[in-house]
C-alpha cells in the first residue's frame, strides 16, 4: 500500500497532537466546579437547623461590616509584613498587627502562583488549575459565582483601582474603576501612583461600600532586582503609609451604633528568592493576611500568626458582608473574625459554610456519603438543632453554653474534612488518559523514525510515496 508523504505527515501530526492533548488532560485535572449554572441567592440559604417544629429559627443573613477596603499588594511575601522587613519598613502595619484590633494570618496560596488564578481564588474560593497560567495573558470574563457578583446583586457599590486584570475578569461589576497594566515591569512608581492618586477623594466619599486596590510596584521590583533589592524598603514604606491613611479614614467615619468597617491587607502570591513567582516554594505561596476592624478586640501583644488557606478569605468576606458563599468555594471560615458575634450567629455562619461545602461535595463526588466530612456535618447539624431548640425555649444555663461550644468544634472538624476532600480532588491525575497519550506519542515517534529512513531512500529513487509493505525491511 502506498500513501503520499504529505498525507502521512499530516496523519502523524494529528495523532501526536491527540496524544499530547490526552496526556495534558490527565496531568491537569479539571477544577472542582458546581454543575449549577445559576448563582446562589439569599433565598437559597437554609434556615437554622431545628429539632421540633418551632417556627422561630432564622433565615436572615445580617452583615457584620459596613464598608470593606481590600488592599492587595502584588507579590507581598509573608516576611515583608511579619518579618524583619515588616518591623523596619511597615511600622504602622506592624503596630496594628501586634497591638491593634486585628487578626493576622499566613495565607497559603496554591500553585500556580500567578496573578489571575490567585484573584479567582480570592473571589470564588475555588482553586484554579495550571491552564489558568496561559489564560493569565488574556484574562477572560469570570462567569462563575463570585464575591463581586454577589455584592453587586444586593446593591453593594464597588470601586476598583489597580491591575486591569480585575477589569477584564469583572467588566460590569464596578461603579468606578481605573486600571493599570502589569506588563511594564520596569515601572514600579507610576503603576502605584495611578492607584493612590484616587485615594484621598474616594475615602471622603460616602457613595461606595467596597473599595479594592491592587498595587503592582512591589511585584515589578521583585522581577527587576529580587526580594533583597534596596528598592523594596522604600516601596514597603509607601504601602505602609497608604494603609495608615486608609485605616485612619475608616476609623474616623465610624459612629456609635453603626456597623464597623473592615480593612483587609493581603497578597495574591509571594516572591521567590530570585524575585519571580509561579511555583510552589514557601516564599511564593506564603502571603500575609491582616484583617483590621474596630469590631475585633485589641491585642496585648502579637502571637505568631496562624495559618489559613487563601481560599478561606472568600467565605469569611462573603458572610461578613451578608452575602451567600459562592457555589464553587472550597474554603473554610476564618473563625476568629466572628468571635465578637453571639454564639447563635457563630453557629449560623458555620452551618452556612458547611452546607455550601456539602452541596459542592454532592455535586462533584459520586460517593459523597462515604466522605468523613459528610457524616461529621450531619452530626454537627443535629447537635445544632438541639441547641437552637434549647435557646428558643429560653434556656440560659451553662449546659447551653457548653453545648454551643461543642457544636462549634464539630462544625470546625466537618469544615476541615469537607474542604480537604474537595481540595484533594484537584490533585488526582487521570492516569488512564496520561498512559494512552504517552503510548500514542511514543508509537508515532517510533513509526516516523522508521519511515524517515524509507523517506530518505524513496527520495533517492525519485518517489514521493511510502511503501508500507517494505517497511519491515528497514
Amino acid at each position: 500500500m502506498k500513501i503520499s508523504s504529505s498525507v502521512f505527515a499530516s496523519f502523524c501530526l494529528m495523532i501526536e497532537i491527540s496524544g499530547i492533548a490526552l496526556f495534558l488532560r490527565g496531568f491537569f485535572p479539571a477544577p472542582i466546579k458546581s454543575s449549577f449554572s445559576s448563582k446562589t441567592k439569599l433565598s437559597d440559604l437554609p434556615a437554622e437547623p431545628l429539632t421540633g417544629n418551632n417556627p422561630n429559627s432564622s433565615t436572615i443573613l445580617v452583615p457584620l461590616f459596613h464598608r470593606v477596603v481590600i488592599v492587595l499588594i502584588d507579590a507581598l511575601r509573608e516576611d515583608f509584613v511579619f518579618g524583619a522587613k515588616g518591623r523596619q519598613y511597615m511600622p504602622y502595619t506592624q503596630h496594628l498587627v501586634e497591638w491593634g484590633s486585628s487578626h493576622s494570618f499566613v495565607a497559603k496560596a496554591r500553585a500556580p502562583t500567578v496573578t489571575m488564578p490567585r484573584i479567582k481564588a480570592l473571589t470564588t474560593g475555588s482553586i484554579p488549575g495550571f491552564i489558568d497560567v496561559v489564560m493569565n495573558l488574556n484574562s477572560p470574563v469570570l462567569l462563575e459565582d463570585n464575591l463581586l457578583w454577589q455584592a453587586k446583586a444586593i446593591g453593594k457599590r464597588i470601586i476598583f483601582y489597580g491591575d486591569d486584570t480585575w477589569i477584564r475578569l469583572f467588566p460590569k461589576h464596578f461603579m468606578e474603576y481605573d486600571g493599570t497594566t502589569s506588563f511594564f515591569v520596569s515601572d514600579y512608581t507610576e503603576v502605584d501612583n495611578n492607584v493612590t492618586r484616587h485615594l484621598d477623594s474616594t475615602l471622603k466619599r460616602d457613595d461606595w461600600d467596597i473599595l479594592i486596590l491592587h498595587y503592582l510596584g512591589l511585584d515589578h521590583i521583585g522581577h527587576l532586582s529580587g526580594p533583597h533589592s534596596s528598592l523594596i524598603g522604600p516601596k514597603l514604606l509607601e504601602m505602609d503609609d497608604i494603609l495608615r491613611k486608609i485605616h485612619s479614614s475608616l476609623t474616623s467615619q465610624e459612629t456609635e451604633g453603626s456597623l464597623p468597617n473592615l480593612l483587609v491587607l493581603c497578597g495574591d502570591h509571594g516572591m521567590s528568592e530570585t524575585g519571580s513567582h509561579g511555583g510552589s516554594s514557601d516564599p511564593e505561596i506564603n502571603t500575609p493576611l491582616v484583617l483590621i476592624s474596630s469590631a475585633f478586640k485589641r491585642k496585648v501583644g502579637m502571637d505568631n500568626p496562624g495559618t489559613v488557606e487563601q481560599v478561606d478569605v472568600l467565605p469569611t468576606l462573603a458572610l461578613g458582608l451578608g452575602l451567600p458563599i459562592s457555589q464553587n468555594n472550597v474554603g473554610c471560615l476564618i473563625s476568629p473574625v466572628f468571635e465578637h458575634t453571639s454564639l447563635r450567629d457563630q453557629l449560623r455562619f458555620m452551618h452556612l459554610n458547611s452546607f455550601q461545602l456539602i452541596c459542592l461535595l454532592k455535586d462533584s463526588t459520586p460517593n459523597f456519603q462515604k466522605e468523613e466530612g459528610y457524616e461529621q456535618f450531619h452530626f454537627a447539624e443535629k447537635s445544632h438543632g438541639n441547641w437552637i431548640k434549647l435557646y428558643l425555649e429560653g434556656n440560659t444555663s451553662e449546659v447551653l453554653s457548653n453545648l454551643g461550644r461543642k457544636v462549634l468544634r464539630q462544625y470546625v472538624d466537618a469544615l476541615k474534612a469537607l474542604s480537604s476532600a474537595l481540595s484533594k480532588q484537584l490533585g488526582k491525575y487521570d492516569m488512564y488518559s496520561m498512559i494512552v497519550g504517552m503510548v500514542l506519542v511514543l508509537q508515532i515517534s517510533m513509526l516516523t523514525s522508521g519511515l524517515g529512513v524509507q523517506l530518505w531512500r524513496s527520495k533517492l529513487l525519485g518517489s514521493q510515496y511510502f511503501d508500507f509493505h517494505n517497511l519491515h525491511k528497514i
